[in-house]
């Protein structure tokens, strides 16, 4: 399920270009183009989930392991999650951001 109008699903679809540094079946993680430490990446879930209160279960957090490890950052690592305007969110589609130094 995706959303036409949403920038990360059209990064997923390769509408918008974007740095790839892990993806499978359900998971994509970039870079991001505006960062915010030496290392700051994107993983989203594939599927269009407005935010982290439609989430259903847990893997994406597995998959933040993966990605650290892949980058070389596992030793240490910040993981954000903005939930809602309130909360920060700019993208309504769930983004884990993942930062490193």
């Amino acid at each position: 399920m995706s959303s036409k109008d949403c920038v990360f699903c059209k990064i997923v679809s390769r509408e918008i270009p974007a740095r790839v540094l892990f993806e499978d079946d359900n998971f994509l993680a970039f870079s991001d183009v505006n960062p915010k430490a030496k290392i700051h990446i994107l993983l989203i879930p594939k599927d269009h989930i407005p935010s982290l209160n439609q989430l259903d279960n847990g893997e994406i957090l597995v998959k933040v392991k993966d990605v650290a490890k892949g980058e070389r950052i596992s030793d240490g690592y910040r993981v954000r999650i903005h939930t809602g305007k309130k909360g920060g969110q700019e993208v309504d589609h769930l983004h884990l951001h993942i930062l490193a130094d």
